[in-house]
Parts: C-alpha cells; structure tokens; sequence
C-alpha cells in the first residue's frame, strides 16, 4: 500500500505545511498532492512543494481540464518532471457543470469524450513521437474553426520525450471509471469504503480490458481522512461537514454525481435527506444527516486502538489489489505517523 497526504483546498489565505510534508516524506509517505476549485490553483502549489522536497511525489488532485488546454497540461506536467527529477503526478478532473460552465465560462460539453481525447493529447506530447494532431469533439490540433486565421501547424514539444509520467483521474461514475480504466494510470473514487470496492472494481475492469491491462497497472486511491481523539463524534463532524457539502451541495439536485455515488454505496435514503437539506440552506441539519456508519466506513476516526482495527481492512483490501493507495488527510502530526506506522 503507497501512502499519500491531502494538502488540501485551503480558503481564502494559502497555506503549506512544509515541515508536515517533510515530516510525511521522512516517514515513508510516496506522494502529496493539491487542489483546485474556483480559488488557488493546483499547479502552483505542487511547484512549490516539489521546490521544498526532495523524495517525495507530488500530484495534482485534481487539475481541473476545462481550465487549461491539453498541451498547456503537457508542458506544466513535463516541466516539472523535470525540474523534480520525475516526481510529478498528473491528475486530473472534469469538474461539474456549475464550475465548468460558472467559473470557466466554457461549455461542460462530454466529460467523458473530453477526458479521451485530453489524455491521448497529453500521451502524443509526452511520447515526441511527431507533431501532434488531433481533431475531436472538444479540441482541435491544429485549429480549423471558421473563426481562426489557417495558419496553425502540428508541433511537436521543445522539452525531451517523457512517458513515465503519470495520469490519474477523479472518477465515480461507472463511465468515469470505465473510461478511467481505459486510459489512466490510475483513479481517485473520492472516499471509498474498502468492504466496498465492487462498487467500483466492475467498471474500472471494463475500462482495463479495452486497453489490454490489468490491476497490477493500474492505482485504485481514495481519500482517507484520519482524525485521533477519545470523542467519536468530535472526530466525525468536520468530515461529516465536508461529505455533506458534496452529497448535499456539489452540483445541481439532477447532477450531483456525489450524490449518485453515496447512493451506490447503499445510502440512498441518507443521500436524499442531505441534499433535501443543503439545498434548503439547512447546512448544519445536512451535516448532522451524513450517517456514522457513512464516515466511519470510509475514513479512520475515534481512539488509537479503533483506527489501528479499521486498517487491517485496508490492509485486507490491498492484498486484495484492488485498492493502491491511501491518500491521507490529516492535520494531526500523530495520525500520519499512526498510519504510517501501521501500513509501511
């Protein structure tokens, strides 16, 4: 089992731990990775922890495609392979409707045709095999709208070729999945209870089978969130806030795919009393709804001797190869090293 941490969004200020990310990469940690919204970007952050590290991987969880062209992805991601000597992660997302079309200004279109077609770009740029060219649904290599000038022509990178970096993308869709499995490296399902990775392994299999591989190349990485303390419920509500806003209020009440996800984790009748209340402004009512059993099956909470129980399930998971890694998030010195101590 490879272990992550979560850097996190942040808020209105950006904030890096460094001695806590040092702190991982000494214990052992494989990789940490960032984020993006509507507010800092990913890239940024993940330069400037590469700059401050010097073992360590560093990812992006997840940059999101509609906010940047294929090849300005390609180069960022080579770039810092570089500079890092090959400690940089690709990942990426399509994000949802109310961002792509809100913040980005740009049509949400087929996330799934644009995901394809993103990766096989990156895939051509990375190889330098010749100039690339592409005409698809979403992007056109060289451009032939009306609207441009005709004087485009296929490139080819500046940068030496690099095919040993990684793509990774957010799914939990059984498209998403599928279409991760076709044509990634590897998959973050958001949260995931380990008892539970058929939910996930059937579309995921599909999607590895067209391309002719296997589990064995392929990284299945939840986010895992650790939260040490004798009060149970003091440990829940923070993650019981955050799993309430996505089920309840990332996306529209006919497109949350967070909300189908919590559904297909047989929450169904929790997941619509969320949303019923987020989208009521009953935000604290939404986080309360969020059921134990939903949070303590997919994070590690409560007393030390709990946690260190509820990660042999983990261990039973990725012996099972169906589970890669765990991406960690925590703000507690002592759970990293709890979980480190436990799974490394």
């Amino acid at each position: 089992m490879k272990l992550g941490i979560l850097n996190g969004l942040g808020g209105k200020n950006i904030a890096i731990d460094i001695n806590r990310i040092k702190a991982a990469e000494s214990m052992g940690y494989d990789s940490v990775w960032t984020a993006e919204a509507y507010g800092s970007d990913a890239v940024t952050p993940a330069a400037w922890i590469l700059a401050h590290t010097e073992k360590i991987k560093v990812g992006t969880a997840i940059m999101q495609m509609p906010g940047r062209s294929p090849a300005c992805a390609a180069s960022t991601a080579m770039t810092l392979n570089q500079l890092s000597n090959g400690r940089f992660i690709v990942g990426l997302g399509a994000s949802g409707p109310q961002v792509v079309e809100g913040w980005h200004g740009v049509a949400y279109g087929r996330p799934m045709t644009r995901t394809k077609e993103y990766i096989d770009i990156m895939r051509k740029i990375f190889a330098r095999e010749e100039p690339v060219e592409h005409q698809g649904f979403h992007y056109s290599m060289p451009y032939q709208g009306e609207d441009g000038t005709g004087l485009g022509k296929p490139l080819k990178s500046m940068l030496a070729a690099d095919t040993s970096i990684k793509i990774y993308t957010a799914a939990i869709t059984p498209k998403g999945l599928e279409t991760s499995g076709e044509v990634a490296d590897g998959v973050f399902p958001i949260w995931m209870p380990p008892e539970k990775t058929d939910v996930l392994v059937d579309s995921i299999q599909s999607g590895l089978s067209k391309s002719g591989r296997s589990f064995v190349e392929y990284d299945v990485a939840p986010f895992v969130t650790v939260m040490i303390g004798d009060n149970l419920e003091h440990c829940r509500m923070p993650i019981k806030g955050n799993m309430a806003l996505y089920i309840g209020g990332m996306g529209a009440r006919n497109k949350n795919f967070y909300n189908d996800y919590a559904k297909a984790l047989g929450y169904e009748d929790a997941a619509i009393k969320i949303q019923d209340l987020f989208l009521s402004g009953k935000k604290d009512e939404a986080m309360a709804a969020v059921p134990d059993e939903l949070v303590d099956a997919c994070h590690l909470v409560g007393p030390v001797e709990r946690i260190k129980e509820r990660l042999q399930v983990w261990k039973e998971a990725s012996a099972s190869g169906k589970i890669g890694s765990m991406l960690i998030g925590a703000g507690q010195q002592e759970a990293l090293e709890l979980v480190a101590g436990e799974m490394l």
